[in-house]
Order: C-alpha cells, then structure tokens, then sequence
C-alpha cells in the first residue's frame, strides 16, 4: 500500500466491511487495516485503499472480496479455549442428555469454527464423555461447524495441524489419543473424530438452513458485531434450537435482552442459555 489511508477511505472500508460480514471496525484501526491488507495490495498492484474499495464495488461475486473478507476476520483459536465450556458440556450438558436423549440423535452447531479446534474439542469431549460412561449416549451425535472464510474451512475439513497450533491448548495425553503424526511433521486428527464433524461455509448474517440443533456453541466473534446485528443473530440462532437446547456464547460475551427467548443457567463457574 503505497499510501497513507484517508478518513473517507477509511470510513468507506468499514462501511464495506460491515456490510459484507457484520463486522464493526472500531475508529482508528487504520494500521489494523493496512497491515492485514498490505501483502493483497502489493499481488493485485493497488495503490491505496480507495482503489481496492474500487474495484470490490464492481462485483460482489469477485474472488478479490473473499480474500479481503478473509484477511480481516479474526481467526485466533485453540484447542478446548477457556476450558469452562468443555466443563460444563461434560458435566452438566451431556449427562443430562443422556437421560433426555439416550438413543436419540443429538445435533451440536459450532459457528465461527476457524481452523476447526472448537469442533473438533468438542468431539473430543464427547468421545471422553462416551468412554467415561459406556453404554450412555448411543445415539449418533453430529457436529455442523460454520465459517465465513473457505480457507480456514479447507485447513478444518483436513485436520492437520503443525506443531506449534498442536501446543494450543491440548494436553499430551489428548495428543496421543486422538491425533496421528504425519510425515512432514505434523498431527493429523484421527478419523473417528473428523467424521463427527462436518463443515460447511456460512455468513452470519445470512438465512441459517441448517436444521435444528440441541446445542449451538457461539464464541468470541459476536464482539465484533453492532449491538443490532448480535440481536438478529441471537434471535435467529434461537429459531434452530429445539426447546430447552443450549446456547454457548465466550467468555466476555453475554445475553443482554432476549428474555422470552432465553434463561440463564448459572454453573458455577460459567453461564450457559437454555432456550424457552
């Protein structure tokens, strides 16, 4: 990028961006911008924002609108991230389930699944859950996870990780029970996991067509949205859980309004939201 961003260029951008993803780019995140755009502008021969900004108005449909799309949205994850939710899914979620639903299939939605650790934890945990409590939950159990970005969705629907994303956040016992070494020194997840999950690519601010879940994990990226789209989003969310199924949302994020829509469910430590 050859020259400094404007505030009109700048502002366009945001626009752009929120318009096309949801995202809201506080002020001020020039540099955030320019840095992640920087090695985009160079490959298409773009001297400024307001010339890339130019040619994505020309078509929606152009390849260059994904990988902005996908340069700017966060992608930072780890295997079985803050810890508390996996608790209470093992704890709290799936031994009620195992009662309410012990041969019935139980269907779990992971949005914003990134490279795929959250799905891929949550089978995880689901497979300890089965071998801790052998006959309960017979039922098949099938994980959806959706991303905006069809390149991180590649790098999911693979499963190999090096040996840095490996580190993580996963322990060595879990390393050892559910990832086989690859020849160019990677870990790949093992099938048994890998065919719980299934990926498929989804704009959050698009119809969801995905059926009906039990269970929807929704973690750290509805901070990245208005206060008007994170509504639409949560009310739409509730319209694929069955009743009394459970929403997840991160660790600073919470449910405020939605009350016909939601209760709160104090676990101590951690809040999930069960549907009304």
């Amino acid at each position: 990028m050859k020259s400094e961003i404007t505030q009109q260029e700048y502002d366009a951008f945001k626009t752009f961006l929120q318009d096309a993803c949801g995202i809201l780019l506080g002020d001020n995140k020039q540099y955030l911008v320019k840095s992640r755009l920087r090695k985009i502008m160079e490959e298409n021969e773009l001297g400024s924002l307001g010339e890339l900004l130019k040619r994505l108005q020309r078509s929606s449909r152009e390849p260059l609108r994904e990988t902005v799309i996908d340069a700017m949205t966060t992608n930072e994850t780890l295997w079985f991230r803050d810890n508390h939710p996996f608790r209470i899914l093992n704890e709290k979620i799936l031994p009620e389930f195992a009662e309410t639903h012990a041969n019935q299939p139980v269907r779990i939605w992971s949005a914003a699944c990134s490279t795929g650790q959250e799905p891929y934890s949550i089978a995880m945990a689901i497979d300890e859950f089965r071998r801790k409590n052998p006959g309960k939950l017979r039922g098949d159990i099938r994980i959806v996870a959706t991303d905006i970005s069809r390149s991180v969705l590649d790098v999911a629907r693979h499963g190999e990780y090096e040996m840095l994303a490996i580190g993580r956040g996963l322990s060595p016992e879990r390393q050892k029970n559910y990832f086989t070494a690859t020849r160019n020194g990677g870990w790949q997840v093992k099938p048994a996991i890998r065919s719980m999950v299934e990926f498929k690519e989804l704009n959050l601010l698009d119809r969801y067509l995905l059926g009906k879940f039990d269970i929807v994990f929704c973690r750290n990226v509805l901070i990245y949205f208005s206060a008007d789209l994170k509504k639409d989003i949560l009310t739409r969310m509730h319209g694929t859980l069955n009743r009394q199924g459970y929403l997840i949302l991160g660790a600073s994020e919470s449910l405020n309004g939605l009350p016909t829509l939601y209760e709160m469910v104090q676990c101590h430590p951690g809040i999930i939201y069960r549907a009304k």
